[in-house]
């Protein structure tokens, strides 16, 4: 029952204790780990068994609610219309206005990474800001049940740990899942806004944006039997992509941490040549991502795997919360629209708040 599984959550938050609630894409089921005990525990191998979630960085530990440390809770929903919160009708998203500081500072970043592009003939770098909305006396549990009715066909999660912090989002994107000896992913680029079609006329930055992620992932994983699918337009919420799936297999399970590693983080969210756009988005962004663009879902559950892009995603506190939002750029892109591309995805998650 949804209710007892709302009731669960409210109280985890009251004890002040870590839990993960989450809903995997095109589907009515919501699991939940709920950790007995406030412990920060680090994952170790791939071996283990839980929810993972892991940094942008590398270098840095992945976070695990383990399963043989946590309560593991599963519920089914249809219609959330009794849970869906009353709307404010005197709020809009058209109201929202943007500091002339703010879009500066932007529009600056991508100039230089189009600098960075030319003078290293790099192929991409994936830039990124971060926004503060007011969140004060916000109701997560009401913000879960929003983003569920929203976003079907994506990665919903509500994720906490007393000592790191509250977390949700809305992703799109797949970094890996896996089931016995076969695996699959896929390489997601450019974005427009849904405007009730899916037949979308992409420009040639946004075709040759996605066309760089194929051509990288495919080329690190040429060890493995792997197929891939022709390009096609992905829904994702009120935004649209361009999406490759690509599939394959390895020989034993062992091989799983190696594709992580391999793919995390991928060109979409970090850039190509992955090293060389990492170290300038470290040295230039002046914030750290901790989270966002880092991976989050299932290790070794029921013999599976499913790791997802922690995109679409914002960080919570009493007062305040910090949306992320960024995008591909290439040597071709255009400053100012790279900004309104990002007040564009800012509103995925602000609809939500409101």
């Amino acid at each position: 029952m949804l209710q007892k599984l709302l009731d669960k959550i409210k109280k985890a938050q009251y004890d002040n204790l870590p839990f993960v609630v989450y809903n995997k894409p095109n589907s009515k089921e919501i699991n939940a780990f709920f950790q007995q005990d406030s412990q920060l525990v680090y994952q170790t191998n791939f071996e283990e068994s839980g929810f993972v979630f892991a940094p942008f960085d590398n270098r840095e530990l992945s976070v695990i609610f383990s399963s043989n440390k946590c309560e593991n809770y599963q519920t089914y929903f249809n219609d959330l219309t009794n849970y869906l919160p009353e709307l404010d009708s005197k709020s809009s998203l058209n109201t929202i206005t943007y500091d002339d500081k703010i879009k500066k500072k932007h529009v600056a970043l991508v100039k230089r990474g189009i600098d960075f592009l030319k003078e290293k003939k790099a192929l991409k770098v994936v830039l990124s800001r971060k926004e503060e909305v007011d969140s004060e006396n916000l109701d997560i549990v009401n913000v879960f049940i929003k983003l569920l009715n929203q976003y079907s066909n994506a990665f919903v999660y509500l994720w906490y740990h007393p000592k790191v912090g509250l977390w949700m989002g809305a992703t799109p994107e797949t970094l890996l899942s896996v089931k016995q000896n076969k695996f699959s992913t896929m390489a997601l680029a450019g974005t427009q806004i849904y405007n009730g079609s899916i037949d979308i006329n992409w420009e040639e930055k946004e075709i040759e944006e996605q066309q760089f992620v194929t051509d990288y992932i495919i080329n690190k994983l040429k060890k493995f039997d792997i197929s891939a699918s022709k390009p096609f337009t992905k829904k994702a919420g009120s935004l649209v992509h361009i999406c490759t799936e690509i599939t394959g297999e390895f020989s034993n399970n062992n091989q799983m941490g190696i594709l992580v590693k391999t793919l995390h983080p991928t060109p979409a969210v970090c850039g190509l040549p992955k090293d060389q756009a990492k170290n300038f988005i470290i040295e230039n962004e002046n914030y750290s991502r901790e989270y966002y663009t880092g991976y989050l879902g299932e290790l070794n559950i029921k013999e599976q795997s499913n790791f997802f892009v922690n995109l679409r995603c914002m960080q919570i506190s009493k007062q305040k919360a910090v949306l992320y939002i960024g995008g591909g750029i290439t040597k071709d892109s255009n400053p100012e629209k790279e900004w309104e591309e990002t007040k564009a995805k800012s509103k995925v998650m602000k609809q939500v708040l409101l």
